[in-house]
């Protein structure tokens, strides 16, 4: 999987931009606000139908502009796609594979396997269950479209029973209420085994990828925890709490209370991890990730790397270097604000790259 060129026109700070990338290795350059994680946000956009730094569309339009552009030429198994979106102010925003129209988004998802490790993945282990959802959530639907359709369909059913509860008005409404448990039932058992298989097959990737870098002393561990754990229909646990729900005015049971629990030598390492640890723990994962996608599309996902190298010691960094510059990984975009540091990476990483300089928003 490779992305041959990208245009943009008024995505965040960059106003108009082609870029023609090495099919080995791309390194941004360029002081902090400057766009050059803009660039790899707007290849985030054309493999997920959205930012991964802001969710409000209409907010990665350049300021004073009307409207944004982003299309990207790649290779995939030997084939080209052209993959497009555009998006007007107060419009819908049109995705477009080789000019043809997708009607659901969700069809495009797993098209461009992509990873991407930044900063911002240090909410995975500060902040709540929901983040920690999301990724096992993003993983598994970047190669089971049925799993991402049963995620939908008990999203919705959740909203609606949702919705049901705050009206609390009689037994009509305790009727709807059955149907659309009955659903959140269905489509949470699916979600939850596939969670299950999921983590217990990433786990060993996971470790692996985490003692190569920081060497085996310390011993991390991932433990998925879920309601369904305790063998009970998720329709009776519901029925049983309903009453309570109700003055709380949502729903306390279903897969949307599911968490993954983070752990460094037996303790979480929310509480005990160092900010080098932290970073290992999470770049492992995202290199697990990677691999875990590769072997299910059989094909190198795009990897983005955006400032991964501080807060880590030298060890770890020429580590995290010698497995990037192995033949496990494909294409692969790195920034960082010293030109010398990562002109140093490239020479030891020994494959062809080209190198950017972002000021401004403006690409040379």
């Amino acid at each position: 999987m490779q992305i041959d060129s990208l245009s943009l026109i008024n995505y965040k700070n960059i106003e108009s931009s082609d870029l023609n990338f090495s099919s080995k290795i791309n390194c941004l350059i360029g002081d902090n606000g400057m766009g050059k994680t803009n660039i790899l946000d707007a290849i985030y956009y054309l493999s997920f139908c959205k930012s991964h730094s802001n969710s409000i569309d209409s907010q990665n339009i350049r300021h004073d502009a009307d409207f944004f552009m982003i299309k990207g030429n790649y290779l995939r198994n030997g084939e080209e796609e052209v993959i497009s979106c555009g998006l007007k102010r107060r419009q819908k925003k049109v995705f477009r594979r080789n000019n043809k129209e997708y009607e659901k988004l969700s069809e495009h998802i797993g098209l461009i396997p992509l990873v991407l490790i930044s900063p911002e993945d240090n909410y995975l282990i500060t902040e709540g269950s929901e983040e920690r959802r999301k990724f096992i959530d993003g993983v598994i639907s970047q190669f089971n479209q049925r799993y991402l359709h049963q995620l939908l369909q008990y999203n919705n059913a959740l909203k609606q029973r949702n919705s049901l509860l705050k009206l609390n008005d009689g037994q009509e409404n305790d009727e709807l209420m059955d149907l659309w448990e009955e659903q959140m039932d269905n489509h949470g058992r699916y979600i939850y085994e596939e969670r299950q298989r999921f983590i217990h097959d990433f786990m060993p990737v996971f470790s692996n990828f985490y003692a190569n870098i920081a060497g085996k002393s310390e011993h991390i561990s991932l433990e998925y925890t879920s309601q369904y754990h305790e063998h009970e229909s998720l329709k009776n646990r519901m029925v049983q709490t309903r009453e309570r729900d109700k003055i709380l005015g949502y729903s306390t049971q279903g897969i949307h209370k599911d968490d993954l629990e983070m752990m460094l030598d037996g303790f979480p390492i929310k509480r005990v991890g160092s900010q080098g640890q932290n970073k290992t723990f999470l770049i492992a994962l995202k290199f697990a990730q990677f691999d875990f996608l590769k072997k299910n599309h059989q094909l190198r996902p795009l990897l983005l790397l955006d400032d991964i190298f501080d807060k880590l010691d030298t060890s770890r960094v020429e580590k995290i270097v010698q497995l990037v510059s192995s033949d496990l990984f494909g294409q692969i975009f790195i920034t960082d604000t010293n030109r010398e540091h990562l002109e140093g990476l490239i020479s030891e990483i020994g494959k062809e790259s080209k190198i950017f300089r972002i000021t401004n928003g403006t690409v040379e």
